[in-house]
């Protein structure tokens, strides 16, 4: 049974990931990214969550990348990085 516990690791969704303490938010073009580095087999997921708006009118995108980094700051740092890239490119298509 050790190939299907492998594999369920392999498919899992982000949803079942560890939650991650969230880094300092960033103020971004009217977005605001708050880098949320995830915990994964002793390295850190590039992850965040991205919202624009307020109340009612706020709107939320959970960013996950493949990308694994040994330390936390590394990884706040490059999270950043790649969101702000993302916004760039996506802009309102993010949500």
């Amino acid at each position: 049974m050790g190939i299907f516990s492998s594999l369920s690791k392999l498919f899992s969704s982000p949803a079942n990931a560890p939650q991650a303490e969230p880094a300092d938010a960033i103020e971004y073009k009217g977005y605001v990214i708050t880098p949320t580095p995830m915990s994964d087999q002793g390295q850190y997921r590039v992850s965040a969550l991205i919202t624009k708006g307020e109340g009612e009118a706020q709107q939320t995108h959970t960013f996950i990348r493949s990308d694994l980094v040994a330390s936390r700051d590394e990884c706040i740092e490059l999270t950043t990085r790649k969101a702000k890239l993302t916004i760039d490119q996506l802009g309102e298509q993010i949500f």
